[in-house]
């Protein structure tokens, strides 16, 4: 279905912009934000695509972490933003990195505009779950070796890691600073030390870096590596694919 939206004025679109790669945005979600009035765009959505969004004719709003402040614009700004623009008839793009409804708050912002009845569409996006694992030539599962994935980030309850599965293939998002933590207890919980785990920053883009190693090794590789770009972790026997195929990509 195709979006008209100079007919819908006075709506929000919120839209997933993929793991980082402009081709990896969707047709729909580029011809939104080409007729979008404004855009709120998060931390996370790739540089390649910021820069896209500063070459067009129309307003641009960071809604990310604040360069001036110690923290992040709390989630009622946001809200009071895409009210206060629909409010004006505008349409507005809330662009979120990865798919708005896979750990990020585009469900809790659906939540918001469905209360205050503003009118709005959620289109997907290509997660970085499957798709930077996919680009660093890792199947996230395997006939032989890998029939289940886990996803969770890095911030959650470390405790709950005691009772993560000791087979098949674990995707950890936002683990880079607790990389360390996350490995111990994955190996107190019972999983082989010597797990293959890869640890892939900026995925998808031009600037893609991975690293390999072991649930014993990996978290020393990655504190000599000084990585500060967003990465995504994943630990498993599929991990040993990376080289074979990235080989020949």
């Amino acid at each position: 279905m195709v979006t008209n939206i100079e007919s819908e004025k006075g709506k929000v679109y919120l839209v997933g912009a993929g793991p980082g790669d402009p081709g990896l945005l969707t047709v729909k979600a580029v011809e939104v934000i080409q007729k979008a009035d404004i855009i709120l765009y998060d931390k996370l959505v790739g540089e390649e695509i910021i820069k896209m969004l500063k070459g067009m004719n129309k307003q641009i709003i960071y809604v990310g972490k604040r360069s001036s402040e110690n923290g992040y614009i709390r989630q009622k700004e946001i809200n009071t933003l895409l009210k206060k623009f629909v409010d004006e008839g505008k349409n507005v793009v809330r662009l979120k990195g990865g798919d708005p409804f896979v750990f990020g708050r585009g469900g809790v912002e659906a939540e918001f505009l469905a209360k205050e009845k503003i009118p709005f569409e959620v289109i997907p996006g290509v997660s970085s779950v499957n798709s930077v694992p996919t680009c660093a030539g890792i199947p996230l599962t395997h006939p032989e070796f890998s029939s289940s994935i886990l996803v969770v980030t890095g911030r959650d309850d470390i405790d709950a890691w005691s009772k993560a599965p000791l087979h098949g293939t674990i995707v950890i998002l936002m683990g880079r600073d607790t990389i360390k933590e996350l490995c111990t207890r994955l190996i107190k919980a019972g999983r082989d030390p010597l797990t293959p785990v890869a640890v892939i920053e900026r995925g998808t883009t031009k600037h893609q870096k991975i690293i390999t190693g072991d649930l014993l090794t990996i978290p020393e590789t990655v504190k000599e590596e000084k990585l500060d770009g967003p990465v995504l972790i994943v630990v498993g026997e599929v991990v040993r694919f990376s080289e074979i195929i990235n080989h020949h990509m």
